[in-house]
């Protein structure tokens, strides 16, 4: 930040114009009670919801010491380092011992302003007082320069910033409107694909030539009740031969009358549900699909991509990311392209991806191989729709780490439509989804503007450059030098005799 201050402003330090800073209160956090505790994660947000804030395991015997009130700002020193937030009508609560308080003497608003600003990040981040995140206590943030106006104008500059910023928060309400009516409308081009209702003219014109075709011996539109039967006949094909590769690595075998034990998945009992468009069936997941059980060590093989449940997009099937066979240790199973990888653990966060390439993966994803009767992309927009996300969260194990297995998967219902049909909704909801994540990718980038534009507000508000400079007001050096006389009395300092 410049040296070059206006007419009248003058350099200080957060220290110089806040009474003494505190630490919090030690005591480890419960969900009942009668006096929160707030910590760091309840202000990175930038709003508290006081109802999410937990209570005191313990209170303080001194509890008027660490008693919040409106005008106090904390800061925290671990965790979201260095984020700060000004205290407005608080509940009855204390904070915690990783914030820090600082209580302004100057106008509250304009001290909790320039904690948002760019330089008071610069400063941090750039440890040019020796503040070296994640290192931050009271006794360095004291240290922190901040440029002072005169009282008056401070008023001025914070009256200016909130009317920009109501604008700009009104701005991006209306973008965030946008967004989420975005994730309706993938909803609901989700659903309209599942029900057939998105190929029902396609499907209308391909039932005729069908019927023509078929006489010729070229049936284009097979009805997905042929193709269970060939599903439910690779299936059983393929637990025989793993059950004659297991005899043939004992040296064993094949008993006598060992493919009656083949278990025949059960169909699902479809009196209580909805007709379905012609040529539909009615099945489960676990009879079209079930996941594979390959393992690999990432030691014993060459550098290959590693995906994590981080580096998959919640809600969308999009990868944001991948990593390095050579960073991982412990085995991970093996993914090739055009497997769908489902995350079961915390299945609420709903992270699918039909993969693009080769690789290995974390144990918590569900690998499922490609079929050539059923379409790894239909079956990852059945499990994007909320409903399954719903069924596979109600049936989650586990309260730290909640996962599902896929024998309660398995049963989840799926509405099979011919393969013909399923690579035409394929390609109608990727169409689709093309032009939302187009629309989708403006918004972000327009919420991303309003954030630099409210960054630039407040470097010009602490500049100068926001208000015009009033001539006939004090100088903020007097100001200074009466809260440097105030503060030297051996008295309580009251904020009204210096303001």
């Amino acid at each position: 930040m410049s040296s070059e201050l206006p007419k009248g402003w003058i350099w200080s330090t957060l220290g110089k114009v806040c009474h003494n800073p505190q630490y919090g209160w030690t005591t480890k956090a419960t969900k009942t009670g009668s006096l929160r505790l707030l910590r760091t994660t309840d202000i990175t947000s930038g709003i508290i919801n006081w109802d999410t804030v937990p209570f005191c395991e313990k209170d303080p015997e001194n509890k008027d010491k660490y008693l919040l009130k409106g005008g106090d700002i904390v800061i925290s020193r671990a965790g979201s380092v260095g984020y700060s937030q000004l205290i407005k009508l608080p509940q009855n609560s204390v904070f915690a011992s990783y914030l820090i308080r600082f209580i302004p003497i100057i106008d509250k608003n304009y001290v909790a302003y320039f904690l948002k600003s760019p330089y008071y990040w610069n400063l941090i981040s750039k440890n040019k007082i020796g503040i070296a995140v994640p290192n931050v206590n009271a006794t360095k943030l004291k240290m922190v320069s901040i440029p002072i106006a005169p009282l008056n104008e401070q008023h001025r500059i914070v009256t200016k910033i909130e009317e920009l910023f109501t604008k700009l928060d009104a701005g991006v309400e209306e973008l965030k409107n946008a967004q989420a009516q975005l994730k309706r409308y993938r909803q609901s081009v989700l659903k309209a694909a599942v029900e057939g209702r998105l190929t029902a003219e396609w499907r209308e014109q391909h039932l005729s030539a069908s019927l023509s075709s078929s006489q010729t011996g070229k049936d284009e539109f097979e009805p997905a009740d042929k193709l269970l039967k060939c599903i439910l006949k690779e299936r059983r094909e393929r637990w025989e031969a793993e059950q004659l590769a297991k005899y043939k690595s004992k040296g064993k075998k094949s008993p006598t009358n060992w493919q009656e034990k083949y278990k025949e998945p059960t169909p699902p009992d479809t009196s209580n549900l909805p007709d379905l468009p012609e040529g539909w069936v009615w099945t489960t997941l676990g009879n079209i699909t079930q996941p594979s059980k390959e393992k690999v060590d990432p030691k014993k093989i060459d550098e290959i991509t590693y995906i994590g449940l981080e580096h998959i997009e919640k809600q969308t099937g999009k990868l944001l990311d991948s990593g390095l066979s050579s960073e991982i240790r412990s085995t991970k199973s093996k993914f090739s392209a055009g497997d769908l990888l489902y995350g079961k653990l915390r299945p609420y966060l709903n992270k699918v991806y039909v993969a693009e390439f080769d690789g290995i993966c974390s144990t918590d994803i569900l690998v499922f191989k490609p079929s050539i009767f059923v379409k790894n992309k239909f079956l990852q927009f059945y499990m994007l729709r909320d409903n399954f996300v719903r069924y596979a969260n109600l049936n989650v194990s586990g309260v730290h780490h909640p996962r599902v297995n896929f024998k309660v998967l398995s049963e989840f219902l799926i509405a099979l439509p011919s393969k013909n049909e399923q690579k035409k909704i394929i390609d109608i909801v990727n169409n689709i989804f093309s032009v939302i994540d187009k629309i989708e990718l403006e918004l972000n980038v327009n919420i991303q503007k309003s954030d630099n534009l409210r960054q630039s507000i407040l470097k010009s508000a602490f500049k100068g450059k926001l208000v015009p400079q009033d001539p006939n007001y004090l100088p903020a050096s007097v100001l200074l030098e009466r809260i440097k006389s105030e503060k030297a009395k051996p008295k309580k300092f009251k904020q009204m005799e210096i303001l």
